[in-house]
């Protein structure tokens, strides 16, 4: 039996962008782990509420204690479709937790807009999040701390910061 070409085409197409998602996230992560620990020794052991132990463990072995949360999670990556929260973000948490699960979508645009730094701030961003709640404008205080202390710049986010009220929130940008 013979498959139609554009069925074959659909197919070979479908192989060839899940190693890009693939890759995309793991050399996101990787870059964010790296700030992260480059970062580290500058960042005490909380910055802006964020528990650094309970980030690193989160980062880095997908299991962690938070006392924000209050309990023991395991991190789920979960490739998102262009449905729900991926209609609008990256990237998104949801929450609360459920059965002992922070659920962490990277969506299809993750891979195909912006750039390295981006995709590295993003889960920088998502991250806190995942640790420490659903506050976006400590998330995007904390990622742009990181990468201040591990590059001595950091991603430009005014708009996004404009956008949430972050001027009002009593957090700071480096």
């Amino acid at each position: 039996m013979r498959l139609p070409r554009s069925i074959l085409a659909l197919f070979l197409l479908c192989l060839a962008v899940a190693p890009a998602w693939g890759d995309a996230v793991e050399t996101a992560l990787n870059d964010a782990i790296a700030a992260f620990e480059q970062a580290s020794p500058h960042l005490g052991a909380e910055t802006f509420g964020v528990e650094l132990a309970a980030y690193r463990d989160a980062l880095t072995l997908g299991r962690f204690t938070s006392r924000y949360w209050g309990q023991a999670l395991v991190l789920a990556l979960d490739r998102g479709s262009n449905a729900g929260g991926c209609a609008r973000f990256a990237a998104y948490v949801s929450l609360p937790p459920r059965n002992g699960q922070v659920n962490l979508s990277i969506c299809p645009q993750f891979s195909s807009e912006g750039t390295r730094q981006l995709r590295r701030l993003t889960i920088l961003h998502e991250m806190v999040h995942v640790v420490a709640g659903p506050d976006e404008c400590r998330a995007m205080a904390f990622a742009a701390e990181v990468e201040h202390a591990a590059t001595g710049a950091h991603t430009p986010v005014g708009p996004y910061w404009q956008a949430n009220n972050c001027d009002r929130s009593g957090f700071t940008l480096p």
